[in-house]
């Protein structure tokens, strides 16, 4: 294993380890957030602030510090700013599949040994991904011309 193979598996194991001690694995904390007229849970807001102030902070202290990350040439960081209909579509899924699962993907693998209800999620959401893909692959095809074809009007 070499280092960065390493260092992955190290931050990978301190967000699962950060997600269990947050109660993120525990789909009843997130159907608790997500349930204003009932019993309202506001703990996992706490989590989601905790989360935004370190990234807020912590990003442009890191990118101001270091021409480059260790393991890369360049920071990735998204510039697309552009609101499109499958960005929301794809967020609004998200969003109802969180709320009526209470996992969303981290918390879902995190507690994958937990029982069936997760094992399950993983696995729909495993099977949505893969049809996703297949649908996508087949109308970007769909939308480009075979080689030789007129051009539409």
């Amino acid at each position: 294993m070499n280092r960065e193979h390493l260092t992955t598996y190290l931050a990978g194991a301190l967000f699962g380890v950060g997600l269990v001690v947050a109660g993120m694995t525990q789909p009843s904390k997130v159907v608790g957030f997500l349930d204003f007229a009932g019993d309202w849970d506001p703990s996992l807001a706490f989590v989601m602030v905790g989360g935004i102030l370190v990234y807020t902070i912590g990003l442009p202290m890191l990118t101001k510090s270091r021409p480059a990350p260790v393991f890369s040439p360049k920071f990735m960081i998204p510039t697309r700013r552009d609101i499109t209909p499958r960005l929301i579509g794809g967020a609004a899924l998200f969003g109802i599949g969180w709320g009526l699962a209470g996992f969303c993907p981290g918390p879902g693998l995190t507690s994958i040994t937990t029982g069936l209800e997760p094992v399950l999620f993983v696995a729909s959401m495993s099977a949505g991904m893969l049809l996703f893909r297949a649908w996508d692959t087949a109308m970007a095809a769909r939308a480009t011309p075979e080689p030789g074809a007129a051009p539409s009007t």
